[in-house]
């Protein structure tokens, strides 16, 4: 992989993140709103299957990135599990 072409990709993925955890907070609002307004009557089951998709959206783009890294690690001659990684 060229330079240009990983940072498009982290990029991508950073986007897609953000994306999700954007979406994340509106469904929170949208339920908390619904909530409210129909109280009973709230689909609490379907909010809760929706919440489930976006943590398997979430998992899936935290997936993507560990394999686009191990994929440059490879590239740059380093060994991907040897990597210590900073606390922080």
């Amino acid at each position: 992989m060229r330079g240009t072409v990983e940072g498009e990709a982290r990029k991508a993925l950073a986007r897609f993140r953000r994306a999700l955890e954007k979406v994340e907070r509106e469904l929170e609002a949208l339920a908390g709103s619904l909530r409210h307004a129909e109280a009973e009557d709230f689909p609490a089951e379907r909010f809760d299957e929706a919440a489930a998709l976006l943590e398997e959206l979430h998992e899936f783009a935290v997936a993507q990135a560990e394999r686009l890294e191990e994929k440059l690690l490879v590239a740059g001659g380093l060994e991907p599990g040897r990597i210590r990684r900073r606390g922080g």
